[in-house]
């Protein structure tokens, strides 16, 4: 082969062998700094049928979905939306948690619902609403299952043990009663149903959020960041609330319906509905003494 075009072959070559180097997106750097109480992050060997195998999900199986549907119905496994802060692609990979028609929860007939629940997570005497607890969780917009932000979705909290209250709920969507507050941004209310911090959704970035929960202090203090960026508390204190009643953690979709007074078992939702929400990064650490992974 003459010189010139075996170079231009090499050259080629080499062009094509460094792309993948050039365009492949680096893992985050964010490393848990304490001790992990729960982990909900999910393997990337798990497959879909593994969600539905209590010996190898990370998660509760039995609880809570649509009656007759599996988790391997629900979460789906995302494709090119890279990683949460606190994620390595060689270790981890983001679910989507999807709502259906059939995502009705025993009775609730008002509900379209699919929480997750750490398998490990007791309603009472467990590890998980003791001493000081912070929960971290990414979010990402899924723009092929968008959510109608005209309704009120809980995404993530924590509910007492006798199902009466939540001690915080992270929102988006038109807060029920609470028309003053816009539905495109990212809320974390209180025990009241109190919003105590928000902030705009952005539909392109990964979200990172964690919630200290001092069990001891009734008190509770929000992280927030965007894709690899360090975690930042939003205020230079923490916000009192009742946190009392233990209870487990729920991340998923909860949509609320409209047109109701009874939300849990009337009111309108649309039919034919294929919404869904990015998670990743999501586990439970003990922040005893003032430990927190930024």
């Amino acid at each position: 082969m003459p010189l010139a075009p075996l170079f231009s072959v090499l050259l080629l070559a080499a062009a094509a062998s460094a792309t993948p180097l050039a365009v492949r997106a680096a893992d985050p750097t964010g490393t848990i700094q304490c001790p992990i109480v729960f982990d909900g992050r999910v393997p990337t060997t798990l497959v879909s049928t593994d969600l539905d195998d209590a010996t190898r999900s990370p998660f509760n199986t039995g609880y809570v979905k649509g009656e007759g549907l599996k988790w391997s119905d629900i979460i789906k496994f995302p494709t090119e939306v890279g990683q949460p802060r606190f994620e390595n692609s060689s270790s981890h990979k983001p679910i989507t948690v999807t709502l259906s028609d059939r995502s009705i929860f025993q009775t609730q007939r008002g509900f379209r619902r699919a929480g997750l629940q750490f398998k490990d997570d007791a309603n009472t005497g467990g590890r998980g609403a003791v001493g000081v607890r912070t929960l971290h969780w990414s979010v990402k917009i899924d723009p092929a299952r968008g959510l109608n932000l005209s309704h009120e979705y809980l995404n993530v909290w924590h509910e007492t043990a006798d199902y009466s209250a939540n001690q915080f709920n992270f929102e988006m969507g038109s807060i029920l009663g609470q028309p003053d507050l816009p539905s495109d941004t990212f809320k974390i209310l209180d025990r009241r149903n109190q919003q105590i911090w928000s902030t705009p959704i952005d539909e392109t970035a990964w979200n990172n959020f964690a919630v200290t929960i001092d069990y001891d202090k009734n008190t509770l203090r929000i992280y927030y960041s965007k894709n690899d960026e360090p975690l930042k508390a939003a205020s230079c204190t923490a916000s009192p609330n009742d946190n009392s009643g233990e209870g487990q953690y729920q991340l998923g979709l909860l949509k609320k319906p409209t047109g109701t007074d009874d939300v849990v078992n009337s009111g309108y939702q649309a039919s034919g509905i294929d919404e869904g929400l990015i998670y990743g990064g999501i586990f439970l650490e003990d922040s005893a003494d003032g430990c927190v992974s930024l």
